[in-house]
């Protein structure tokens, strides 16, 4: 049987702006940069050398909505299990390199998908970029320049006094000149700052002055509130104004809250199609029930759920009809009861200890009638 869409319209995405015109690249099964979208990045907290524990907590970043993974190689051990983890993760791996040369060389013959160096912490890093550029173009490996303020080139902070936005770009755009000598540009870029607006200014620098895909992040952004503020703040300045090609909340918290962080950055500036949607009011004194319960009630009860769903749960008269008929589902209460909402009509009144029941019943309803990309749909008889 055939599902047939019922031909009401949905809502096409509308970014803020044009996004910026990069070259792409393509980091094992995921374009980044050009007309790709935005994805989405994440690090795992494990010891690398543990191929099992490693490999764990990748399926959950995957199965969170993580993109690309980053895993750290701080020692041979770590090289050694890259291999196995490149060849048995579901989504692509690169590689973290610091200090250490030789383990590019192990990560692009491990089959990685790419590798990040930081030029910063490697000694003689620009002796061995002839040699880098071979192994990694001969094998296809994207090479993924990133500079950090707190690993800055010794002399370039010499010349700035600090990690300032012309600091980072020129450490970029040297490292990117070496490799562009060896015919070399499968590379992408992040400069990385603990100020989000150092950082804003940094990344809009370099969108100037290049077109390599750009990947976003704040660094040692902090502990999961702070963080999460820091990077909204920092990436919606940036991809509302079309720069940026992928990203990473850096979050002093486990990776998979870095995941659903930076998934709802990009679906709040429509870069990607939204999920479940709870909008809830902020309470006053006019409510008659307890919002910030039943909104929490009603979110873990619709855990899971992957269609584009906006469920209203509102707590007055004031705006809560408004609201509620704006919305897929919703529920505007008051007196010890509450009106549900289903496409804008009330379809029945119900006492206030069965709201979240219902909510949730009619949720699974529409989510039945939804196809992936949210559009109602009938399915034929016979």
């Amino acid at each position: 049987m055939t599902a047939i869409s019922l031909g009401i319209p949905s809502m096409p995405l509308q970014p803020l702006a044009v996004r910026r015109r990069s070259r792409q690249i393509m980091v094992g099964s995921v374009p980044v940069g050009g007309d790709a979208p935005v994805s989405v990045q994440s690090m795992t907290t494990t010891v690398t050398a543990d191929v099992n524990a490693t490999l764990q907590q990748i399926a959950q970043l995957t199965a969170s909505g993580c993109q690309i993974v980053r895993v750290a190689v701080p020692s041979q051990d770590d090289a050694d299990a890259l291999p196995a983890i490149a060849r048995k993760s579901q989504i692509p791996v690169i590689a973290d390199i610091h200090f250490q040369p030789k383990y590019v060389f192990a990560a692009i013959d491990a089959g990685c998908a790419a590798v990040r160096v930081n030029p910063g912490n490697i000694k003689q890093f620009d002796d061995k970029v002839a040699e880098i550029a071979k192994a990694a173009s001969a094998a296809g490996t994207p090479i993924r320049i990133g500079v950090n303020a707190g690993s800055l080139d010794r002399r370039l902070l010499e010349k700035y006094g600090r990690a300032t936005p012309e600091a980072l770009v020129e450490s970029a755009l040297w490292e990117c000149s070496l490799f562009e000598e060896h015919g070399f540009r499968d590379i992408k870029i992040s400069v990385k700052h603990n100020d989000p607006v150092v950082m804003v200014n940094a990344y809009r620098q370099l969108a100037a002055a290049c077109d390599y895909p750009l990947h976003l992040g704040v660094t040692e952004a902090g502990p999961a509130f702070q963080g999460t503020i820091k990077s909204a703040v920092a990436f919606g300045a940036l991809l509302a104004e079309g720069i940026g090609d992928t990203i990473r909340v850096s979050l002093s918290a486990p990776p998979v809250e870095e995941v659903k962080v930076g998934i709802q950055i990009l679906e709040s500036l429509n870069l990607r199609q939204r999920g479940l949607e709870i909008v809830s009011c902020p309470s006053c004194g006019r409510a008659q029930v307890d919002v910030y319960k039943l909104a929490e009630e009603v979110t873990a009860g619709l855990e899971g759920m992957n269609v584009p769903l906006r469920v209203a749960v509102m707590g007055c008269v004031v705006n809560g009809p408004g609201e509620a008929r704006e919305a897929d589902l919703g529920v505007a209460s008051g007196n010890g009861k509450g009106q549900i909402f289903v496409k804008g009509e009330v379809i029945k009144t119900v006492p206030e200890s069965k709201i979240v029941e219902t909510l949730i019943e009619e949720a699974l309803k529409l989510a039945e009638g939804m196809d992936e990309q949210g559009e109602p749909t009938v399915t034929p008889v016979g």
